[in-house]
Formats: C-alpha cells, structure tokens, sequence
C-alpha cells in the first residue's frame, strides 16, 4: 500500500503505517496540480484541508482505495464521487472533541466575565472594578446547536456548572442524555441565552446565523462558535451586536479563513469592525488544535484505517 500525506499531520501516521509495511511519501508544500500529477501512484490519502479533492482530482486518482482525515470536516472532499467509485473516506472527529470542549468554554466564561478587556486594562495600570462586574453561567440557559461528537463533548463539559442545556439536531433525534435535552429549534431559540455552534459546513450551514435566525431568538443571546466560520454572517452578528440583540461572541473561526484554515484572505471593514469590538472574543481556529488533540486525531484515524485495509 502506498500513501501519500499532503498535510502536517502528527508523526504517528506515517509511523505506523510504516510499520504495517506500507509506503509513505510527503507532499506537504507542493501545488494541487504537482500533487494531481502523481496522485495515481497511491493506495491512499491523508490530508487535513489544504487543498480541494473534487471530482477533477478524484478522475486522476485511478488506484486511490481511502481517504484519512484527521479531524471532522469533510467539505472540502466530494464524498459521492468517492461513493461511486469504492474510495473509502474516513475522518476522526472523536480526536479533538475534547479540545474544543473546553475551548467553547473557555472562551464564554473568558466573555461573560469581561477577562479580555480587564486583563488588557490592569497592564496598561488602570484598575475597574465595577466596569468589569461579570455575569455567572450558573442558572443560565445554553443552546447547542449540532449534538454530535462536539455538541456532545460541550455539554458534558458544562455538567458542573449548574446550567440548563438544551440541543436541537435536524439530522439526529431521541438523543436526551443526562447532559443535555432534546428540543426543537423553535424552542432553543425561545430559551437559549448563549447558543453554541457545532455544525458542520455544507450548502444548508452557510450563514445558518444571520439577520433572520437572530431576530427570530426570543431572548438577547451570546454566541459561540467553535464550528465553520461561514456558519455565521459576520455583517449581521455586528448588527446584532450594535442593537443588543446578541451580546457578546466567542469566535474560533471566521468568515475570512482561507478554506486550509491556515491564513485570513485579507482585511476588510467588516473584520475591523470585529476587531474593534469589545463584545468579541476571537481566537485563529484552534480550538480542536491542542497538542493532545493532535495525537488523538492521528491514533483514532489509524485505527479506523487499519480496520477496513491492514
């Protein structure tokens, strides 16, 4: 078996793979088209989400049997051409749920307690006290949106703190736990006080927050996401954010990202709006990017890998 790795992925793929006799070769800066030119010598694929696997690069993939993708995302691959033709694609979601478990929380308690501003204030020597009075989680209602194995992770997360947590999935049902209930959106948007993001990106995700969900919620909310930055439309969250109707947001991902997640495509008024805003906390999408996550996601993708081909 012979496998190509395109992405900075942790060493133990390719350890291990090596182990199982099989060839691995790295392409970790090359071009879409240099690596279109010798994709059809490989068994398999590993990558995260540099480039696009669609269907003109899946025609020159003529022996490709599986696709590895460390983490959740899959949008960057044409999962029905590979359907059709027998390539088998696998991902490792259950690698950085963890991770971006805590990250969500980290980054609402680092909001609702306005940790970001004070903490810039008191090292530029000025001390606010009452200005910086925050708000408790304890009693507040949260909405997950997506209560797979991130949504999940969120809500187990959130046991201890004496909330009430509440998650609707279009696509799952029946799934009430001891960490979170089941409701439908219509309800989450007339309970939740943050709403929290966990969807993956397909046509019917882009934008899913914009000027319509927004004035459909009951309540003024905070949000997080932790998901897809074109989850969110990022010119009616500061809309939003300038009349009161959302609060404050907690931003992993952005609009802007390039589709690797590796850089920002530009600058432009509405992310200087953003950063501008003292409502928001922001962070390079790392929330799934610790360095235990980044075992874990190369450990679980192996072993599912190993199952179907070693």
């Amino acid at each position: 078996m012979k496998v190509l790795i395109i992405d900075n992925v942790h060493p133990l793929v390719a350890e291990r793979f090596s182990k199982q006799g099989w060839q691995c070769d790295f392409m970790l800066k090359e071009s879409r088209e240099e690596i279109i030119s010798v994709i059809q010598n490989y068994d398999g694929l590993v990558l995260r989400s540099r480039i696009k696997i669609d269907e003109d690069f899946l025609n020159k993939a003529k022996n490709l049997k599986f696709i590895g993708r460390p983490g959740a995302g899959l949008e960057n691959i044409d999962l029905e051409y590979c359907e059709r033709n027998d390539i088998q694609v696998f991902r490792s979601p259950e690698g950085n749920r963890d991770a971006v478990a805590e990250h969500a929380v980290g980054m609402i308690l680092m909001l609702l307690n306005n940790l970001k501003r004070a903490d810039h204030e008191v090292r530029q020597g000025v001390w606010k006290r009452e200005e910086n009075r925050g708000y408790e989680l304890m009693g507040k209602t949260i909405g997950i949106i997506g209560y797979g194995f991130m949504g999940k992770a969120f809500a187990q997360r959130l046991k201890g703190f004496g909330v009430n947590v509440i998650a609707h999935d279009k696509y799952e049902h029946n799934f009430t736990d001891e960490f979170a209930r089941e409701i439908t959106l219509e309800e989450l948007k007339k309970e939740a006080d943050i709403i929290s993001l966990h969807l993956p990106q397909s046509e019917e995700t882009i934008h899913y927050i914009d000027r319509s969900f927004i004035e459909t919620c009951a309540k003024p909310f905070y949000l997080i996401n932790t998901a897809r930055g074109k989850s969110v439309n990022t010119t009616d969250l500061l809309d939003a954010l300038d009349t009161g109707k959302i609060l404050g947001a907690c931003l992993d991902v952005l609009e802007l990202e390039s589709s690797s997640f590796e850089k920002m495509e530009g600058s432009n008024e509405v992310f200087q709006r953003l950063v501008a805003s003292d409502k928001v906390v922001l962070s390079p999408h790392i929330a799934g990017w610790t360095h235990e996550a980044k075992y874990k996601l190369a450990d679980f993708l192996v072993k599912k890998i190993f199952k179907v081909f070693a």
